[in-house]
């Protein structure tokens, strides 16, 4: 038997990766079972997901897709033709590919294909990673078949779902598998060095990134290793005397971060819904600076999710930037039992089967187990 499905999300890595990680869930989950299964994503070629789909060797298809303004402009004329228009696009997509469920992580270029999937009844199945939803995954979750969430205590954000199911969100099994002293000895760090990690996102931050040069070349850090990922974009220039400081290793971009981030006694990162769920999986001690700019504020909604809980410290960036940060950071480093106190409480709020639950949910949303 052939299962088929046609997956959407992007616009950022947030969405995007989410969607790669279920597909691939999907892939394996099928074919274990003896099926084969067929995967079809949608978005737009211009966008993030028109490259990491195909470099992932997924079939994708082009629709039109336009961000609607949330206020009046007069950029929502367009935007409604181009969903109009990727709407008819996709209609005709769902009734050639005929999918048991089409999937959607989110973005507005999801909204095209779940508003063809409820007009043909196709049962539509939506991963919600932020502790505060998108717009499309929210107004479009009326009806779902299923809604899986990052995080807990969700179910009242989507009342007119017809489930919601918790599953956390995908993080790769290396984050589970390092410890605190195997990174730290696969890093060469020795057991009485103190390391602080560093890391804006793939993109960096300027913020992050002033903050970690200004403590690398303050006296009060001198027996303090730091590691910085500045971005592959960094806009800020480095000092030459940041440079030649034998105390921080500056990188445009580490590939595997998994080491430094449970390896380090506190990392410093922004507060994405994966990356969260990455501090949580490697027990990490975790300052999070969210991100101001992200939408409806999200990434402040996923690391107080975090942080009320004891597994993490939330300091905005306007905080950073006046200086707050730095008395908070020279107080965790003196304070072993509260770094370990934070590890074991982030540890515990880890989703560690979130591919069985999401395989599982699917699966049961479908009638198929």
């Amino acid at each position: 038997m052939e299962r088929r499905f046609i997956v959407t999300g992007g616009g950022t890595s947030g969405h995007i990766n989410p969607a790669l990680a279920i597909a691939g869930m999907l892939d394996k989950s099928v074919a274990e079972s003896g099926d084969t299964c067929k995967i079809l994503f949608t978005g737009r070629t211009e966008g993030l997901e028109g490259e990491l789909v195909p470099a992932a060797g997924y079939e994708f298809v082009n629709v039109h897709a336009k961000a609607i303004p949330t206020k009046p402009s007069p950029k929502i004329v367009p935007a409604v033709t181009a969903l109009l228009k990727g709407r008819t696009e996709c209609k005709k997509l769902i009734k050639e590919f005929k999918p048991e469920a089409v999937i959607s992580t989110g973005g507005f270029v999801s909204a095209p294909l779940l508003y063809a999937a409820r007009s043909l009844n196709v049962p539509i199945i939506i991963h919600e990673a932020n502790a505060f939803p998108g717009r499309a995954n929210k107004e479009l979750s009326k009806g779902a078949a299923l809604v899986m969430t990052g995080f807990p205590g969700q179910e009242n954000i989507f009342p007119k779902a017809k489930r919601v199911v918790c599953t956390g969100n995908p993080v790769r099994p290396i984050f589970f598998e390092n410890t605190y002293e195997s990174s730290r000895e696969k890093l060469g760090i020795a057991p009485d060095e103190k390391l602080v990690f560093a890391m804006g996102g793939s993109l960096g931050s300027a913020t992050i990134t002033r903050f970690v040069l200004d403590c690398a070349l303050d006296e009060a850090f001198k027996d303090v290793k730091f590691v910085l990922s500045v971005g592959k974009h960094n806009s800020v220039e480095i000092p030459e005397a940041a440079k030649d400081n034998p105390n921080i290793r500056i990188e445009n971009y580490i590939p595997n971060p998994s080491y430094y981030i449970s390896g380090s006694d506190v990392c410093i990162l922004r507060a994405g819904a994966v990356t969260c769920a990455e501090i949580t999986a490697a027990k990490a001690c975790a300052i999070m600076v969210p991100y101001p700019f992200a939408a409806h504020d999200h990434q402040t909604f996923n690391a107080e999710a975090i942080a009320s809980k004891g597994g993490g410290i939330v300091i905005s960036d306007d905080d950073v930037k006046a200086g707050k940060l730095t008395p908070v950071l020279r107080e965790l480093l003196s304070d072993g039992q509260r770094r370990g106190n934070i590890r074991q409480a982030a540890g515990k709020l880890a989703v560690s089967d979130c591919d069985d639950r999401i395989v599982n949910a699917i699966n049961e949303a479908l009638g198929k187990k």
